[in-house]
């Protein structure tokens, strides 16, 4: 299994966070963000499962603070597991009220950070689901999540497309299943959304994705692009 986070930091490189969470394979960086509104639109784009927050930023034009996680309660019920990592413990008091779950100082020391991610995994099990049910009318089929490609918008229907080269049709938006899929399937267009784990190569120049060992393509849009970039530190984080 493995746990995708994002990392609010006015250092863009997050350099510290990022080389500690080296030593943990099964966790993958989702994102980066800088500023308080790359970090809202971030976190509900890319939907991490964790994210690591700065509260006390050496510029206060980016607004990096607690009050991210205010902003949030607005547009989510389900918040993902946040820790502060930061230089000072002042702030520890008001990231118990926010909600924060964990509490980190810089430079992050490498065994508190796998007590950390340890707590994590204990308190917020991954659901192990691996099935999907397409309904069309009175009709459900059971559907491996592993045996999707990947869906494409079709109006208000969806068709989803399977390893064996079946297509299934539901009659349900992308966006539905935009936001009830699990954490490696991503959308990269307005009218796809891949399962990661078929991508075996990505032309930025083309803006393509190619699928199941390349026998097929779909393309990607420069919206979805923090999309693109997560899936390219999924799968291979060592050329990021």
């Amino acid at each position: 299994m493995q746990y995708s986070y994002l990392i609010i930091d006015e250092d863009i490189g997050a350099k510290d966070t990022l080389a500690r969470l080296e030593d943990f394979p099964e966790y993958f960086c989702a994102g980066v963000a800088s500023s308080k509104d790359e970090a809202v639109n971030k976190i509900l784009d890319l939907q991490p499962m964790l994210v690591f927050i700065e509260v006390s930023p050496k510029s206060k034009k980016n607004g990096l603070s607690l009050s991210i996680i205010t902003e949030l309660h607005q547009y989510i019920d389900n918040l993902p597991y946040f820790i502060v990592t930061t230089t000072t413990t002042k702030y520890a008091f008001d990231a118990i009220k926010a909600g924060v779950s964990d509490y980190l100082l810089k430079p992050l020391n490498r065994f508190e950070l796998r007590k950390t991610l340890l707590r994590f995994e204990k308190t917020s099990p991954v659901a192990s689901r691996d099935t999907i049910c397409i309904k069309s009318y009175g009709d459900y089929q059971f559907i491996s999540l592993n045996d999707i490609v990947y869906l494409k918008a079709d109006n208000n229907t969806t068709d989803f497309h399977l390893q064996n080269g079946k297509k299934l049709t539901a009659y349900k938006t992308l966006k539905h299943y935009e936001a009830n899929l699990p954490f490696f399937f991503f959308r990269i267009h307005n009218s796809y959304i891949v399962n990661s784990n078929y991508i075996t190569r990505i032309n930025t120049g083309k803006s393509l994705c190619y699928l199941n060992n390349s026998d097929l393509s779909v393309s990607f849009s420069k919206t979805f692009k923090d999309n693109i970039d997560a899936i390219i530190r999924k799968i291979a984080p060592e050329n990021i």
